[in-house]
């Protein structure tokens, strides 16, 4: 199993916020020779995500204890499964078990939200995508449990796709000197995409006719607009991204306009932790 740089240091903060200079309670009431094993018990129909974590987190704790992955990440789950097994000293599985859960609702929450909004377009072209609406810190992980729920992955920051939104437009001279900004851009850096916002049909019809350009955000438009909009586009590109206040009682019908992406910031920034327990067999 490798982890990033990035999610070890997270991984190593959230022990040390919980444990601090040592975990008292399995210290004192606890006896360091006693063994024991304890499976993570699903008690809600979900999608698992974070497992991997959560087997770095027992390891992190204390090597010795022997972790089994009993399922994947991804993997549709119902009340009473077991998707973790951990088996060694019992005062590090009670030291390490908050950590774990706290990864494992947390990201299995994502994933389950995730997988509901999937399923609510599927028979369309399009795909869900995920937003930088993420927990600070969390987001490679949260991200992850997007893909896991069936989701993609929208930009992962500000680094990787250029966004030019209502704002940065407002600051341009216009369309020559837009053109000429996306111009630079893809000449330096030509492995970076770019998406301008649009909440306008005549600013799509401008889009459609500058270079460079591979995704319009159809901000906040009516099934209608979002239409029209696609009738406006001569072929499958630039790619068009339907955003703005989707909801399970909205993304279905936004996805018969036949857009090739909906972006939902509610898969991140709404999901409701899992509920998993971890329970202790012989303890």
């Amino acid at each position: 199993m490798t982890l990033s740089t990035h999610v070890e240091q997270l991984i190593q903060m959230a022990l040390s916020e919980d444990i601090g200079p040592g975990d008292v309670t399995s210290q004192y009431f606890v006896p360091a020779d006693k063994m024991c094993t304890a499976v993570a018990l699903v008690k809600a129909e979900g999608v698992i995500a974070g497992l991997e974590v959560g087997q770095r987190v027992f390891e992190l704790v204390d090597e010795s204890l022997n972790v089994e992955l009993l399922m994947s990440d991804g993997a549709t789950v119902s009340h009473g499964d077991h998707v973790l097994k951990v088996s060694g000293k019992a005062q590090s599985i009670l030291t390490a078990e908050r950590t774990v859960l706290n990864f494992l609702q947390r990201l299995s929450g994502v994933a389950t939200k995730t997988r509901t909004y999937v399923d609510l377009v599927e028979g369309t072209r399009a795909k869900v995508l995920d937003t930088r609406k993420t927990t600070p810190g969390w987001r490679e992980l949260e991200k992850a449990a997007v893909l896991a729920g069936g989701g993609k992955n929208h930009r992962m920051g500000l680094y990787d796709r250029a966004m030019v939104k209502d704002n940065h437009l407002v600051a341009e001279d216009g369309v020559a000197e837009l053109q000429m900004a996306i111009d630079r851009l893809k000449k330096e850096k030509p492995n970076v995409e770019i998406e301008l916002e649009a909440d306008r049909l005549d600013q799509v019809a401008a889009f459609l006719k500058m270079d460079g350009i591979d995704h319009i955000l159809l901000d906040n438009m009516s099934n209608d607009q979002l239409r029209e909009a696609i009738k406006m586009r001569s072929g499958e590109t630039p790619f068009l991204e339907a955003s703005g206040g989707v909801t399970h009682e909205t993304i279905a019908d936004i996805a018969q306009t036949g857009v090739d992406f909906i972006s939902v910031g509610a898969l991140t920034h709404s999901a409701v932790a899992l509920d998993i327990s971890l329970d202790f067999l012989d303890l």
